[in-house]
């Protein structure tokens, strides 16, 4: 995936500019686990651009480490990776007790209602479709990082 098909422009460019973000009152940390490259590096630099710390990881298990070793704020994971797959590596963050509460958030390009159904079962918090509509990749993360707030 080169990085401008990773995000959809069909959202109004000005859309993002008019709504609202919520003020961060610390750093919030956002672990990124995409065998792609260009993903993360696309992931890095709209989140970074937004005030999020970004962490990245290219496979599962090396996301797990992370997750363990820095308790991220929230996770967006891949599913389809070589080793540990987005599956088993949300099934064994969910199975950690130092870090089963953090939110996961799957970005997948395939919109199978079987995957999802699977993913929620194994204890994704949210699912978001490739290509990315950005201002849905804000309204997604920060439903799960301020649940109280968001006004969609």
């Amino acid at each position: 995936m080169d990085l401008k098909s990773l995000f959809n422009r069909r959202s109004v460019s000005n859309e993002r500019r008019a709504k609202q973000r919520l003020p961060k009152s610390r750093v919030i940390k956002v672990l990124v686990v995409d065998d792609s490259r260009t993903v993360v590096h696309g992931l890095r630099a709209v989140l970074e651009q937004d005030g999020y710390y970004v962490m990245e990881a290219y496979d599962g298990m090396t996301a797990i480490e992370l997750a363990k070793a820095h308790q991220p704020d929230i996770i967006l994971m891949d599913v389809i990776m070589p080793g540990l797959n987005g599956f088993q590596a949300t099934r064994k963050i969910r199975k950690d007790p130092s870090t089963h509460s953090i939110p996961i958030i799957i970005i997948s390009a395939t919109e199978q209602p079987t995957e999802q159904f699977w993913l929620t079962k194994l204890g994704a918090n949210d699912f978001l479709s490739k290509p990315i509509i950005r201002s849905d990749l804000f309204t997604k993360v920060e439903t799960q990082l301020y649940p109280r707030q968001v006004v969609a």
